[in-house]
């Protein structure tokens, strides 16, 4: 173990040791992530990033927000503001979503700089000056309606390929088949904008001339694709478009929003984003580092890594390349790229343009951990073929692999570690003699030296699907070591062999943390936290030169002596209940959803409504004479059937999926918290709420808002008309857990209530505020030893 490097201390490659710059995807900006675009470009490329620091590589990993083209222009067309305003809106989205996945970028950028500019218009005068663009007339397809060329995303039609005819393909590339594409091989297109059949206009433009440049890049690709082990499916896309021939390439278009074309006959156009985004690797880099150069101008000592998904892998093996390569400079160019498939969702395809599926702020949303996401997204990469993201399988990769498996075999050791003398070590790691002499033990140590060096010629080739496996193979053999050895007999009857068996499984613990940081990099922060490790330790499997035979001596991990921490569950089972919510949540669109959301939070709004307490004292009061025997049992219902008592606001937040409800977690006295689900977002500002004590209803039967269970009410008075609502407040002396009690009523509370019961509604009507702001049942006062709730302002009020 070793103290983590500054983690935002600039790199520079150097010299004799292995310098890597790895880069996904840059993710288009005018939409949110989802899953499948998370895995496809930045997770993948995070844990690779990841992986490389651990090997002690000296590796940087550039990503940011691809900002200019048609669809930025669409975008801000559809939310009626600039091209900026939209790259500023979601370039925020997507660096918190990342941030939330915990991905570790060097630098995660834009490519609406001037540094982006810079670049790219020095590669375009080198092309010129090297000719290898050409001038030509282009028809292209212009709406009179709109007065403008249409930008290739700006019509939609039939895709032309046989046996394809998807009738949403744009006019860049077929969604369905992949098939790049011109707007004027659409069969019956139409401007996006409004609706209407475009037609056909000459314009000038500037190509790229690739089949000029074909033996280059025939033989960059000969090279490399062999040399960095490119996957299968990153070979068959490239040689598929080499097979079918290359043809010159537009690199501009009529649109304002990019970067402008350097050339006197071309001023009023822009830099085609095919052209431009790639060159956002080297921009963004420059704007790390103003020694960029070192970075991509350095082939001899860099290598180059890129993730992305597969429709995007020409750009990458055949138009990038040839554009770096036309310049006649020595680039840093691509050695290893790494393709996903698709992943699909439930029973059809994640789409950003439909918002089909779960996406990144969704998985926020659903309280599920970051590092659960993480593992069930790289279990399922889609790396030879396309896979499916199912919220069952998601439930059974959590509770089988990573609570039974994995936590399991974790919370054994340090549980038993963390017991007194007599029972366990009292947390101190025992000393082990002469561990390998152990039989199990060395034949374990065995096992997991082969299974190290299989992750390790895994990560290598960028196999992270099968690097997690991998890892969590040696979780399995934890625990089958754990169970043979029995361990808890040992302690008494063998002593020494059960030393040897717990510091051998404490290293393991420490082993898999590192093994898995790439992968769930939060999940081994808390390892390290229960084994009494300082967070920022850098973790390691290897010694100062790189070599893993530390790793087979697994007891040697973790020094003799050390204390660890307090243990505690890793992970939280994903129960069925709550499968079934998240299916029914995300099912449809993010629009559909959107307005059922709405439709749910009006209808809660007019329940709310309904049962206010002035309404339900007119409807007391409106109630035909009952019988002597009705009235007699309405006697016996009084304030003594409800248990108020005093609680403190220890967390609160807003709702994940109602904008008029807050959720709380109270302490009323009791060993744990309760969550309480209160509709009081318009009437209380969230800074209000916090720390707050209050009054509580806690014998209110437990009732589901939104998908979560409220146990308890929190008490308030609302003004007569209801535009204003108020906490009810106990004196700020008032012991938490304290019952509120009223003079002259006495009693214990009497059962569980139900919100609709009579009880609650009868003691409901008589409960007010007087005209000092005194909490009243009739004209009783909340009593705590000390003192009487009140609330702020609102006297005669209403209390619910």
């Amino acid at each position: 173990m070793a103290n983590s490097p500054a983690k935002n201390a600039l790199k520079l490659p150097v010299p004799g040791r292995r310098n890597i710059l790895i880069t996904s995807a840059l993710p288009y900006v005018n939409n949110v992530p989802h899953l499948g675009n998370i895995i496809g470009c930045v997770l993948s490329a995070d844990v690779f990033a990841r992986y490389c620091r651990l090997r002690g590589y000296n590796a940087i990993y550039i990503c940011g927000t691809d900002e200019y083209g048609t669809a930025t222009e669409t975008k801000a067309m559809e939310e009626n503001c600039s091209p900026k305003e939209i790259c500023d809106k979601y370039h925020a989205i997507h660096r918190d979503i990342y941030k939330w996945f915990d991905i570790s970028f060097d630098k995660f950028g834009r490519t609406s700089t001037p540094q982006q500019t810079d670049v790219c218009q020095s590669i375009f005068h080198k092309l010129m000056e090297n000719s290898w663009l050409s001038e030509n007339t282009m028809q292209q397809l212009y709406c009179d309606s709109c007065e403008r060329f249409l930008a290739d995303r700006l019509v939609e039609g039939t895709c032309p390929t046989l046996d394809c005819n998807y009738e949403s393909a744009r006019g860049d590339q077929c969604e369905k088949c992949g098939k790049l594409l011109n707007p004027t091989e659409l069969k019956d297109p139409k401007c996006k904008v409004c609706q209407t059949t475009p037609r056909i206009r000459n314009t000038d433009h500037l190509f790229l001339e690739l089949p000029l440049l074909r033996d280059k890049l025939e033989e960059y690709i000969n090279n490399m694709s062999v040399a960095g082990s490119w996957s299968q499916n990153a070979i068959q896309a490239t040689h598929a478009w080499l097979k079918e021939g290359l043809k010159p390439r537009c690199i501009t278009r009529d649109l304002k929003w990019g970067v402008p074309v350097p050339h006197e006959e071309y001023k009023d156009k822009v830099f085609y984003v095919w052209f431009d985004a790639p060159i956002g690797y080297i921009s963004i880099t420059a704007c790390y580092t103003t020694d960029w150069e070192k970075w991509w101008k350095n082939p001899e000592n860099v290598e180059l890594y890129q993730f992305m998904g597969k429709d995007n892998v020409p750009f990458h093996t055949v138009m990038f390349p040839s554009t770096l390569l036309g310049t006649g400079e020595k680039w840093t160019m691509m050695k290893t790229i790494s393709v996903t498939e698709y992943l699909n969702y439930e029973s059809g395809k994640f789409s950003k343009s439909k918002g089909t599926g779960v996406f990144g702020n969704d998985a926020k949303d659903t309280k599920i951990p970051v590092e659960v996401w993480r593992y069930y997204l790289l279990t399922n990469r889609p790396e030879a073929s396309d896979t499916l993201f199912m919220w069952a399988d998601l439930q059974a990769k959590l509770n089988s692999e990573l609570l039974n498996n994995l936590g399991n075999f974790i919370n054994r050791v340090l549980s038993f570690i963390a017991k007194p003398p007599g029972a366990g070590y009292d947390s101190v790691i025992p000393d082990a003699p002469d561990a390998e002499s152990h039989q199990l033990t060395k034949s374990l140590a065995e096992k997991v030296g082969k299974l190290v060096d299989q992750y390790l010629e895994a990560m290598e080739k960028v196999k992270l699907k099968q690097g997690l496996k991998t890892a969590m193979n040696i979780s399995s053999e934890g625990n089958a070591y754990l169970q043979e050895s029995q361990f808890w007999k040992l302690y008494k009857e063998d002593p020494s062999s059960c030393a040897i068996v717990m510091k051998t499984s404490v290293g393991l613990v420490y082993l898999l943390a590192s093994l898995l940081e790439p992968f769930m990099p939060s999940f081994s922060v808390e390892v390290l936290r229960q084994l009494n490790i300082a967070p920022e330790t850098h973790l390691s499997f290897c010694d100062e030169k790189g070599e893993t035979e530390k790793a087979k001596k697994p007891w040697d991990f973790l020094p003799s002596g050390h204390k660890i921490g307090k243990p505690g569950p890793l992970f939280k089972e994903l129960k069925d209940e709550d499968v079934e919510f998240f299916r029914v949540k995300f099912a449809g669109s993010q629009a559909d959803r959107k307005v059922k959301a709405e439709a749910d939070e009006k209808k809660i709004a007019e329940q709310l409504k309904r049962t206010k307490i002035t309404g339900i004292a007119k409807e007391q009061q409106s109630k035909p004479a009952r019988s002597s025997k009705s009235k007699a049992s309405e006697t016996e219902i009084s304030i003594s059937k409800l248990d108020i008592r005093v609680g403190l606001i220890k967390k609160v937040e807003k709702h994940p999926d109602a904008d008029s409800l807050y959720v709380e977690e109270i302490d009323v006295g009791e060993d744990s918290t309760r969550t309480v689900v209160s509709g009081l977002v318009k009437y209380i500002p969230l800074e209000e709420m916090q720390n707050r004590k209050v009054c509580v209803l806690c014998n209110l039967k437990p009732a589901t808002m939104r998908g979560i269970k409220s146990h308890a009410m929190v008490l308030a008075a609302s003004s007569e008309d209801h535009s204003k609502v108020e906490l009810v407040d106990p004196p700020e002396s008032a012991a938490v857990g304290e019952r509120v009690s009223f003079p002259g009523y006495s009693g214990e509370a009497d059962g569980v209530l139900n919100a609709k019961s009579k009880v609650w509604e009868k003691v409901q009507a008589d409960l007010h505020t007087d005209a000092e702001r005194v909490a009243c049942y009739k004209d009783v006062p909340f009593t705590t030893s000390a003192g009487v709730c009140k609330v702020l302002s609102v006297a005669s009020g209403a209390i619910r």
